[in-house]
């Protein structure tokens, strides 16, 4: 979501500094699929690099076309990752809507693939449409039909939820969630609001408990902090392999 904000503003800086010494390497570092390409490039990839811009819903959103490129044969696996960095002036435009906002940044990630699978494996069994909103009321109305399209949960099942511990923030997640009977974890309420990096810890946290046999599905609600509300539902499975 934030993009390459650190060589972003290393390259303006120069710029306005000295105009004639300010150094072209780092401007390919402004464009956000850079890092992707990097990293391809690091891993010795040669399939599809795609990059997708957005707030941490986007995250999911990356999970659902990895899965729609497996389903039509365009790739065996993919390796869907959320990256965020951190800077002073993302932080200060977050703390000027809440006060006690807390930015964070790191990266984590998911690998799909096809194929036979492992009695341990997690499925990644589907992702719910992307619910746009505009203010508080269409917020919640937006996280209600997110998880109206999600399965009703049981005590064994586990809820991953993207809320921070803010009243404000958390209140239409809460509200759309208020009836769940099973488990919950909140990693932003630990590691700060991480925008994509935070909804990919989420997701690994509750891969990691369904791996672990401790959980029988595993919900990841994401309620995103300006562009949309979205979730996915991921079990055990013998179809794909995390």
């Amino acid at each position: 979501m934030s993009g390459c904000v650190n060589y972003s503003k290393r390259f303006y800086d120069e710029t306005l500094k000295d105009p004639s010494t300010a150094s072209p390497l780092v401007f390919p570092e402004t464009v956000f699929n850079a890092p992707c390409s990097h990293l391809s490039a690091l891993l010795g990839a040669t399939g599809l690099s795609y990059t997708m811009v957005g707030d941490p819903g986007t995250f999911v959103q990356g999970l659902a076309l990895a899965g729609q490129w497996l389903v039509n044969g365009e790739a065996d696996g993919c390796l869907v990752i959320g990256a965020e960095e951190c800077d002073w002036i993302t932080a200060d435009a977050f703390r000027h809507f809440q006060r006690e906002f807390v930015l964070s940044e790191g990266s984590g990630a998911v690998y799909l693939k096809t194929g036979e699978a492992p009695e341990s494996s997690v499925e990644l069994e589907g992702v719910t449409d992307s619910f746009s909103f505009i203010n508080y009321e269409t917020r919640l109305s937006a996280a209600k039909r997110m998880r109206a399209e999600l399965p009703e949960g049981t005590g064994e099942d586990i809820l991953c939820e993207s809320t921070q511990g803010l009243a404000a923030l958390d209140a239409p997640e809460i509200r759309a969630w208020q009836n769940w009977p099973g488990k919950r974890i909140a990693p932003k309420k630990i590691f700060g609001e991480g925008l994509t990096a935070a909804t990919a810890w989420q997701s690994v946290a509750g891969i990691q408990r369904l791996a672990e046999q401790k959980s029988g599905k595993c919900l990841v609600s994401v309620a995103g902090c300006n562009q949309q509300v979205i979730g996915a539902c991921f079990s055990h499975g013998s179809s794909a392999d995390l």
